[in-house]
């Protein structure tokens, strides 16, 4: 991190959460913010689901929830982005105050309830997209929605010309009984709707699901059986926890789904189980507490063919995502590995 870069983000964490977010978004549309650009080497390129990555270091969705700064992030080192989550109709979320930092923990409570612009908005930006970038969407369902199952597989009819993958989120704990749609008869019947919708796009997408961090044994395993069985291309482990086990600061109990770096560990488990339970079968991408190349390399270790970053840049800047794919390649570099490819899942074993 530059010193300028330290000089914004103590700025930023004058402001309110929420409104700092939206300051980060303002400053990456004025061309304010310092950008890396690519970050790749023989050892980082890799494939995630049939998609070519120059990193395997990608954004995780919600940094940009209504594609309004695509052309910019795909500039910041990452090796692809995952903007939303987009709902079919635009929709205000849950009442303010509902993001919260946790600095002493290195964390963030967020209870936003998929607040965007919706699909229409989404996909006209997601139209004049960079095209030399890997580009996914993030699909949500409508909080009063008579069908959620059925909003997944309409927001990926409407904006999937546009991608490169589309992510399934019946993780987030913030829009009522939502994680209930993980359970395997009604994840299945879900999953089967988008892939029928994915089925006939003109270019039919990888899926991803993106599961919880506050699942037993068996949903992993029941989760992992249903994902082979739709046929779908990568789960990503995990979305924000519930857990608020070992915090220290003063918003500790806000209501919400818990993100940073107490989730490391406990998102780590839950993906080396998955990457047990599918048998090297599916692709994973690792999210939850990246803050160092180490996490993000003992992810990959864990079973991760990729990893996501998000609430970490809260404390560490937009730079952050080329100094870990940097960093990241000198471990495998270190450790004798010619590509990232080949040292996923070699220390999963130490997380089961």
């Amino acid at each position: 991190m530059t010193k300028l870069e330290a000089l914004a983000l103590k700025a930023m964490h004058a402001f309110d959460p929420e409104r700092a977010h939206g300051l980060a978004i303002s400053a990456l549309k004025l061309g304010l913010v310092p950008l890396s650009g690519p970050v790749t080497s023989p050892r980082l390129a890799t494939t995630l689901a049939g998609l070519n990555l120059p990193n395997p270091v990608g954004l995780a969705a919600g940094f940009d929830k209504n594609a309004e700064v695509l052309a910019p992030l795909a500039r910041a080192g990452f090796g692809f982005v995952e903007v939303g989550a987009v709902t079919p109709r635009a929709q205000p979320g849950n009442p303010k105050p509902r993001l919260f930092r946790l600095t002493e923990d290195q964390a963030a409570i967020n209870r936003f309830g998929f607040n965007n612009q919706g699909m229409e908005a989404a996909n006209t930006r997601l139209a004049n997209r960079p095209k030399d970038a890997v580009i996914g969407l993030n699909l949500g369902a409508n909080k009063d929605s008579e069908n959620r199952a059925e909003d997944f597989a309409r927001v990926l009819s409407y904006c999937g010309a546009h991608l490169d993958f589309a992510t399934v989120n019946v993780s987030s704990p913030n829009t009522e009984k939502l994680r209930d749609l993980q359970g395997a008869e009604a994840l299945s019947a879900l999953l089967a709707g988008v892939m029928e919708a994915n089925n006939w796009l003109k270019k039919p997408l990888p899926i991803f699901l993106k599961i919880a961090p506050d699942l037993t044994d068996t949903e992993i395993s029941e989760i992992a059986d249903v994902a082979l069985a739709q046929g779908l291309s990568a789960i990503i482990a995990t979305n924000t926890t519930l857990s608020r086990d070992g915090l220290h600061s003063a918003a500790k109990s806000e209501a919400g789904g818990l993100s940073g770096a107490p989730l490391f560990e406990r998102s780590t488990r839950v993906l080396a189980k998955l990457s047990k339970a599918t048998e090297g079968k599916l692709p994973l991408v690792g999210v939850g507490g990246i803050a160092t190349a180490e996490q993000a390399y003992a992810k990959i270790l864990a079973g991760a063919s990729a990893v996501q970053l998000y609430t970490a840049l809260v404390y560490h800047g937009l730079s952050l995502a080329s100094e870990i794919a940097q960093g990241l390649d000198t471990l495998l570099e270190k450790d004798g590995f010619a590509n990232v490819a080949d040292a996923v899942g070699t220390g999963r074993d130490a997380w089961i």
